[in-house]
């Protein structure tokens, strides 16, 4: 069997990303060897965080690497997020001992680190929807990392960097959606790119669908650009007293959301683990997000489906690929009035559990074990 060395830089608030990569370890142990290499974003070692900014190389991620190169001597690394521990100095360590590379790119952020000026991140829109910064709050200069000049400054070195990652043809690229390719091979020119959707595993014994309570449910990061505030607002210009929204997760903008959000309507639940997650859900009216985001896959969504959950989303990005088409509970991006319509949709429980069967199939098929498993194989022998 084939050695595959998995590399990936966790976040600090976990998300879709993380359990991606943790589900992704599943699915590749059915035809290979496995080994996983994960690195942390901690803060203690200053100098080691800013010659990371500063030159997108770790001296101790790169003897780390190497130790497990030695170690494990895998046939491929696949890398998931390199940001900012893992630094893009693997990307050399890996090239000079000959180790074929995939790269699987989860999210459009890089596209905000490709210049140090405002005008050429936000191309023409006034909000970016892949950070979901708005052009008005910026100036000048790209302001993209915890709206600092400095900071941006050090992150766009990197940015640049990334960029000839991404033009490197003996990389091969991996994308979740086909909106993915075709917004990468439009920044790159690079036509060495490959779909790979993520792999989901979910207690189907989970699934009951006994409503003990009238509730909804957003499960993620909670930040501005992920439109939290804005789907609070919209639950609440409801006026439906008998419809609870359940929050899960962790974020910069918790703190302040449970400050002046006090209403009996908003519950802010904190971070559970994955089960609780799912079992919350489980029993809910459907899944909700508001994103001002170009979002990939979403791993709550495609749960949500498993499980016969209706989701509501933005017409967006990559999302739609997930869904049937003609799907009836998507929403105008910031269009606020559609997205309260939809949520009213959940209370008719003949459509709401029609569309969570309709989903169920679809992303069984869509994301079928084995499926994935041979366009993997596919896509290292090619």
């Amino acid at each position: 069997m084939k050695k595959i060395l998995l590399i990936h830089n966790r976040y600090k608030y976990q998300g879709g990303e993380d359990l991606a990569v943790e589900n992704e370890v599943e699915l590749l142990k059915k035809d290979y060897i496995v080994d996983n290499l994960y690195f942390e974003n901690d803060l203690k070692n200053i100098l080691s965080l800013i010659f990371s900014f500063l030159f997108n190389y770790n001296p101790s991620s790169k003897k780390i690497l190497q130790n497990k190169l030695k170690e494990f001597n895998p046939d491929y690394a696949y890398i998931h997020n390199t940001w900012f521990k893992a630094s893009l100095g693997i990307f050399k360590v890996l090239e000079r001992e000959n180790i074929p590379i995939i790269l699987k790119i989860h999210n459009f952020r890089y596209f905000c680190t490709r210049s140090f000026f405002a005008n050429t991140h936000f191309d023409g829109a006034e909000e970016c929807q892949a950070c979901g910064a708005k052009k008005r709050d910026f100036g000048f200069f790209n302001r993209y990392f915890q709206n600092s000049i400095i900071k941006s400054l050090f992150v766009n070195i990197y940015g640049q960097k990334y960029f000839k990652v991404l033009k490197n043809t003996n990389i091969k690229i991996l994308v979740l959606t086909k909106f993915h390719e075709k917004f990468l091979l439009k920044l790159t020119n690079n036509e060495n790119i490959k779909i790979f959707p993520n792999f989901l595993k979910v207690d189907l014994a989970l699934e009951n669908n006994n409503l003990s309570e009238k509730f909804i449910v957003y499960a993620g990061r909670i930040s501005s650009e992920k439109g939290v505030e804005e789907l609070i607002n919209s639950v609440i210009e409801l006026k439906d007293k008998s419809l609870i929204l359940k929050i899960i997760g962790e974020g910069p903008q918790l703190k302040d959301l449970k400050n002046r959000f006090q209403n009996e309507n908003i519950h802010f639940l904190g971070k559970l683990d994955n089960n609780e997650v799912l079992k919350t859900m489980a029993s809910s009216l459907g899944v909700v997000t508001a994103t001002k985001l170009y979002e990939g896959q979403p791993t709550l969504l495609c749960e949500a489906s498993k499980l016969s959950i209706p989701s509501i989303f933005p017409r967006s990005g990559g999302i739609n690929e997930f869904f049937p088409e003609n799907y009836e509970l998507s929403f105008e991006q910031f269009n606020y009035e559609d997205l309260k319509n939809k949520i009213k949709l959940l209370s008719n429980e003949k459509l709401r559990l029609n569309i969570g069967e309709h989903n169920k199939k679809f992303i069984n098929s869509y994301l079928d074990e084995d499926k994935l498993s041979n366009i993997f194989k596919d896509i290292l022998n090619g």
